[in-house]
């Protein structure tokens, strides 16, 4: 089965994380370039002077960034989110939202980084609002890509022998 910004949308808001801290992935976008992220503040998601808990703000923020980049750059690079930073701008209440994107443009500066194999490390930014739209807290995650050594690999072979190849993700190899 693959999968479509729906069905991921749907199961990471199923996710037991995610369900038991309120937050629920409202969209992923058909190009993987944004997501729509939302945390309901209640009972099992709030602290104790009844705002919303630090932890589960971070944990709102924090696949996002890297599974829009790894959708767009395919399966020949690892990406994983490597740290966070998260400023705590004003107490949160209500349904608090987190906005990501990955603009394509983004996207392909950091595949032609990563080619060859080099490790790249990208600080992403976003904030999280509220209802009103105030600022509750400014957030920073760090995504780390590189190529896959099989890619790097089969591009050094192609190019010893001088033969032209295509991987299924990216340009073409070789000589």
């Amino acid at each position: 089965m693959r999968i479509t910004p729906r069905r991921l949308a749907i199961g990471m808001s199923l996710w037991i994380p995610n369900f038991f801290n309120g937050i629920r992935v409202k969209r992923f976008s058909a190009d993987w370039t944004h997501a729509t992220v939302e945390m309901h503040v209640n009972v099992f998601t709030r602290n104790s002077v009844k705002t919303g808990f630090g932890g589960s703000m971070s944990a709102m923020t924090d696949p996002y960034f890297f599974m829009l980049l790894m959708h767009q750059l395919g399966r020949d690079y690892v990406v994983w989110d490597t740290r966070g930073e998260i400023e705590f701008v004003k107490p949160g209440r209500g349904v608090l939202t987190a906005e990501f994107t990955v603009p394509r443009a983004k996207a392909e500066e950091i595949r032609e980084r990563a080619h060859g194999g080099a490790k790249v490390l990208e600080w992403f930014d976003c904030v999280i609002t509220d209802r009103e739209g105030d600022v509750v807290a400014r957030v920073r995650r760090e995504v780390y890509v590189r190529e896959k050594r099989r890619v790097t690999n089969a591009r050094d072979d192609d190019s010893a022998t001088g033969d032209t190849k295509r991987l299924p993700n990216g340009p073409s190899l070789g000589a």
